[in-house]
Parts: C-alpha cells; structure tokens; sequence
C-alpha cells in the first residue's frame, strides 16, 4: 500500500528536478541515436496533475524527436472509425517519444460513465486493448501507463483554486466537474479498466499525486528507469570565431517595423 507523500520541499524539489530533466536529455540522445521508439500514455483523475508532469517531461527535450499527443473530441468522420485509428496514426517513428496526454483510455472512463458509448463498445475495448497493446510492444515499442491518483479532497480544492485562476480557467469544463458527482462511478471504471489492461506486456503503474511535486519527481525518475538507455556523449563542437564584415552595410534601422518597447514602460 502506498504511504501518504510528504510535500517536497522546494529548494529539494528543483534541484532534484533539474538533475532529472538532464537525465530526459541524456535518455533522448540515447532513443535518437538508437531509433528505439517510446509511447508514455498519462491518465488518471481530473485534476491529479497529468499536465503539469508532462510539461516537466517535455521542457527540455527536443521536440523534433518528442511530441504531445493530446487529442480533442473525435470528428464526425473519426466516429465512424475503427476506434483506435485516430491514435495509431500518432504512434512513434524511429528514435521519438510521443507523451500522450490521455489516450484510447477515454472509452473505459469518460466515455463508459457518462454514456458516450455502448455497453457493447465498451465490453469490445476491454477485450481488443490488451491486443492492441501486445501488437505495439511485440513491434519494439517501448509502452509506460501511467495512472495518475489524487484524492477527492485534493481534486476538490484543486477545482477550486482554477475559479480563481485565469489562466486555468479553461481547464474547468462541465465534464471536469462531473467527475465529483460522479466519483465513485469513475472509481468502479478504473477498476474494471485495471482488472483487463494491466497486463504483464503493458502494465499500469500507479502515480500518488496529492503532492504534485513529488509526482513529477516520480514520474521523471520512474520514466529513465524503464528506458534501457546509456549515456552517450555529444558530438564535439568547436564555434567558429566570427569573420569581420566586408563590404557589407546594414540598411537605416528606420526602414523596419520593430515591436513597441512594451517592457520598457514597466515600472
């Protein structure tokens, strides 16, 4: 059973996380230099602080060879899809990390709960996941679930402190909200979802988030741990000292449209 996590504190919290996050860009040149391919699926309750360790995953990486995947509600024409397809065609190439930010997923929750599918759709997930899921790690795909845990008390003041937010304002929408009356539903749908996909192939590890910074801790450190990677140094590179100009002289500045100095009036 896991233990309440004490807050981290800040001083600890970003040292460790900077260590963490030269360790991401070490990993990345190894997945790069080696075309191994890595899917990192983030799930879990609303509020429980998926975004915010993805944007700690993310921050310092190359996003040539490390995107988010977060897709919104299907089309009209991705309804009348096979359900997986508008996925798979975001499935890592050769030496790239896809983060997705929620994923197939939805069908066992959102979708289940609140009836935007068929009990036959759903039952049908169950079963074709665990599939799916082998196909993907049998082809070299390195799979990591992640599930996102937070308390009902937390979520709550969480939820909260967004109406107070205007810049997370956005984050409150009438599905997130339905997640307190609807704890327990949502509770009895991750359950199921556990008992079918958590599968020897591609297994759930379950991240307390109570306490946001230790998740994103966890989550980083976790993540290095499941890439087979070795540290490989880059390429030497010398900069060139820089030529003096000849025979070149820069048109009058006032021939250009140069922002307003917007900083320069702060204060």
């Amino acid at each position: 059973m896991p233990t309440k996590t004490k807050r981290v504190p800040k001083d600890l919290y970003e040292a460790e996380l900077e260590r963490l996050q030269v360790e991401l860009v070490t990993m990345q040149r190894w997945i790069i230099e080696t075309g191994t391919r890595v899917l990192v699926i983030f799930e879990g309750r609303d509020a429980a602080g998926k975004g915010g360790a993805i944007k700690r995953v993310m921050q310092y990486l190359n996003p040539r060879s490390a995107r988010v995947v977060a897709l919104p509600q299907p089309s009209e024409r991705e309804r009348g899809e096979w359900y997986y397809q508008r996925y798979l065609q975001h499935m890592p190439t050769a030496g790239e990390i896809v983060l997705m930010d929620r994923s197939w997923y939805n069908r066992a929750g959102v979708e289940h709960v609140l009836g935007f599918c068929t009990p036959d759709e759903y039952e049908r997930f169950l079963e074709q996941t665990p599939v799916l899921e082998k196909l993907l790690v049998d082809d070299g795909i390195i799979l990591i679930k992640y599930w996102y845990s937070v308390s009902d008390k937390e979520q709550q003041r969480r939820f909260k402190s967004r109406l107070k937010d205007p810049m997370r304002r956005w984050k409150l929408s009438e599905t997130d909200l339905l997640s307190i009356t609807k704890w327990e539903d949502y509770s009895r749908a991750k359950d199921a979802m556990f008992a079918k996909t958590d599968t020897a192939e591609a297994p759930w590890w379950t991240i307390e988030s109570d306490d946001k910074r230790a998740a994103r801790l966890n989550t980083i450190a976790h993540l290095l741990s499941q890439i087979p990677y070795q540290h490989r140094e880059p390429e030497k590179v010398t900069i060139p000292d820089r030529p003096e100009a000849q025979d070149y002289e820069r048109p009058p500045r006032e021939l250009y449209k140069y922002v307003p100095d917007h900083a320069a009036e702060l204060g």
